[in-house]
């Protein structure tokens, strides 16, 4: 059986994992890569493999660095299915297409840009999204599927978004079986909104994410007292706005439950929350779909926000004239939009018009990227460039490591302890290349794990 690492190896980005054995070749994960240059080149090359060869997909979740190149797979001549959870299925009925949306944009704009038939065709299209969709196979958790007469694997919630799982798999070729675990994105334990991750005791193999394997976030409390004193001082002393770059799935959402709890307990003052992404409100929507898969707290507090009370006011603002309109607003508005890494979509626009005042705040509440305009505010240039203009970074910038969707070390190190013995092979992955080796320490240092790899980028092994 081989195991080749086509993405997340040394970065965090463009997850996929192929799989072969006898008589069998599938994927774990089609992810896109992001930020900068680099990542375009790697999603506009041909795959490593022949799509046509693969037998069946399986994904861990819907963020576009686990999904996004699904299109482009199909596109190139995959006709199998696609497994993932109902609720993954879902949000990629809308998170695909909205990339298809930006693809088709930038290459519009490529075009005018460079003359007639210059530049490169879009990544993919909304028609080539539409077929993907046709593909997809909705599985619960914890229900065995066999998606093949030699595989064998189960879903567990993965506590990082609504829908997102581990991947429990038993492979057999030959006489032989072997257990491959992929942790896909682990959450952070006692985190509202999502349930904690499944413990697994067992396997042969693991494929183990490292995100933030090099680092503890701060504690919840903590979190919520910095998130209190951001708004509250922007709002209210300031008298400014607050620009809250968020991830269109699960971060949003998140967002939108912590202000309004916040406010239940009356440590926010009145609040117009504006979510300015028409993904994030079809996301929102289709988590209070599944609220069954929620956590005790936040399917309590869904039914005190439906009780009809009015506050805080919540507006989702759908087409471009409102998004727009925004731009004109001077003070106390909550302006949560996307993309998380500030790299494309409506985010840009007002960061153009807030970075530059002083009585605006930026709050940033999720994991950046190496190359991405998000990356460099958080790492404190002083200026940047925005749709080619100079922008002076003014406003306060908070940086809310506390409410990642990641596990921090020791909830990494926590879940991975629940493994009754020692994985014969582990590989560390989804982490950039210094963290990963930091977090390969720590798992042997802390648990006395050996035979621990950091793959390469389209490196294989023999398991």
């Amino acid at each position: 059986m081989k195991l080749t690492f086509l993405g997340a190896a040394g970065e965090v980005t463009g997850s996929s994992f192929l799989v072969e054995a006898e008589g069998l070749r599938f994927l774990v994960d089609c992810g896109m890569f992001q930020g900068g240059r680099e990542a375009d080149s790697k999603n506009y090359a041909r795959f490593a493999f022949d799509p046509t060869s693969l037998d069946f997909v399986l994904l861990t979740h819907a963020h576009i660095d686990h999904s996004g190149l699904l299109p482009r797979l199909v596109a190139a001549g995959f006709r199998g299915p696609i497994h993932g959870t109902a609720a993954t299925c879902d949000l990629l009925e809308v998170m695909l297409i909205d990339s298809a949306h930006i693809q088709e944009k930038e290459a519009e704009w490529r075009q005018k840009a460079r003359g007639r038939g210059a530049g490169r065709p879009p990544l993919y299209t909304v028609a080539e999204v539409t077929r993907t969709l046709r593909q997809l196979k909705p599985v619960a958790y914890d229900t065995a599927l066999e998606p093949h007469p030699a595989v064998r694997c189960l879903f567990r919630d993965a506590g990082h978004i609504i829908g997102a799982a581990i991947i429990e798999l038993w492979v057999r070729e030959g006489t032989q079986s072997r257990k491959i675990v992929f942790s896909g994105d682990i959450g952070q334990p006692g985190r509202p909104l999502v349930r904690d991750p499944t413990a697994v005791t067992e396997t042969d193999v693991l494929v183990v994410e490292s995100t933030y394997g090099n680092r503890l976030h701060k504690n919840l409390d903590d979190t919520l007292a910095e998130l209190e004193h951001a708004i509250t001082d922007t709002l209210v002393r300031k008298k400014g706005n607050v620009i809250i770059p968020a991830f269109a799935v699960g971060r949003t959402q998140e967002i939108i439950y912590l202000l309004v709890d916040l406010y239940r307990r009356g440590r926010l003052p009145e609040l117009n929350i504006y979510v300015d992404s028409p993904m994030a409100t079809r996301a929102t929507e289709i988590t209070a779909k599944h609220w069954a898969l929620l956590d005790q707290d936040a399917a309590a507090l869904l039914q005190w926000l439906k009780g009809g009370r009015g506050r805080p006011r919540i507006h989702f603002v759908q087409d471009l004239q409102e998004s727009t309109g925004l731009q004109h607003i001077k003070h106390g508005a909550v302006i949560i939009s996307a993309s998380g890494m500030c790299n494309a979509g409506r985010i840009k626009h007002h960061l153009r018009h807030n970075l530059g005042r002083r009585d605006s705040s930026i709050l940033i509440v999720g994991f950046q990227a190496m190359g991405t305009l998000g990356r460099r505010i958080v790492d404190g240039v002083k200026n940047v460039r925005i749709f080619g203009i100079p922008i002076p970074v003014k406003a306060d910038i908070y940086t809310i490591g506390g409410l990642s969707a990641h596990a921090d070390r020791d909830a990494l190190l926590g879940w991975l302890a629940h493994f009754k013995r020692a994985p014969q092979r582990t590989f560390v992955v989804h982490g950039e290349a210094e963290t990963a080796e930091i977090f390969a320490a720590a798992i042997h240092d802390k648990l006395g794990w050996s035979s621990i790899d950091k793959p390469a980028l389209h490196s294989s092994v023999i398991l």
